[in-house]
């Protein structure tokens, strides 16, 4: 074998390295993926458990759809959508969220007023980040079609709009959010923009979808859904009087 061969034979074999090594990577990044959503899974289960327990005792949150005021809602390049009373920027309450995922749809009918009335009474700016997380079939369709049309609708219409996907969320396995579902319930709301149905069934917000969904993931190493942030710190909490002590608590730092 020449030089010039075994240079080439060395140079393909460090490239076939690099690609099995970053492979592995992948790998590896997926299954921690998995796992937080699984850990994550089991959390909101206990979570909701214990909420529903104390509410008895302490008049818990419900399961009854928020109709209280809410602060103005907003709709931010990145496709994120904030709630925030006049001249309200902190503290930042942050809600990663998956419209396909049980424990969001959980955590929401738990603790979801609490938020709302904590961003309507100036003590938080709430912002919504829902993302694509689930990857296998029927799940991942499910969820990107749901992310996307989330992103088609009017800023105003946004909240009354999240509320109602996760009232209509398909059960685990099974094909839903499809586009006629999208759609209709869009009108149902008052939304009758032609461009809001081409946006639906023409997937037009799948880059951005993906880009939200790459900050989840990559920028701020979210593991699972329901995923808070408070000021940028993860948050876990077990009732809305927790929730409304941790918001208090950052108020005074």
């Amino acid at each position: 074998m020449s030089k010039a061969d075994r240079t080439r034979t060395a140079r393909e074999r460090m490239a076939a390295e690099r690609a099995a090594r970053a492979a592995r990577e992948r790998r590896n990044r997926l299954l921690l993926i998995i796992a937080g959503v699984v850990a994550t899974a089991v959390l909101i289960v206990l979570v909701v458990i214990l909420v529903a327990n104390r509410g008895g005792r302490e008049g818990g949150v419900t399961a009854a759809p928020y109709d209280g005021p809410s602060a103005p809602v907003t709709r931010n390049p990145d496709g994120s959508v904030a709630m925030a009373a006049a001249g309200v920027s902190k503290p930042v309450l942050e809600l990663f969220e998956d419209f396909q995922c049980p424990g969001c749809k959980a955590l929401e009918a738990a603790l979801g007023g609490t938020m709302r009335q904590l961003a309507a009474q100036g003590r938080t700016k709430l912002v919504y980040r829902p993302f694509h997380l689930f990857q296998q079939e029927p799940l991942s369709g499910n969820s990107e079609r749901a992310a996307n049309a989330a992103l088609c609708v009017p800023a105003d219409k946004w909240l009354s709009y999240h509320d109602t996907l996760y009232k209509a969320q398909p059960e685990e396995g099974k094909t839903g959010f499809t586009p006629d579902e999208l759609v209709k319930w869009g009108r149902q709301l008052g939304v009758t923009d032609a461009n809001f149905e081409r946006c639906v069934r023409d997937m037009q917000k799948r880059p951005q979808v993906a880009e939200m969904t790459r900050y989840a993931l990559e920028t701020r190493r979210v593991q699972g859904t329901p995923t808070m942030f408070l000021d940028g710190r993860k948050l876990t909490v077990n009732s809305k009087q927790e929730l409304t002590q941790a918001v208090e608590q950052a108020r005074g730092r």
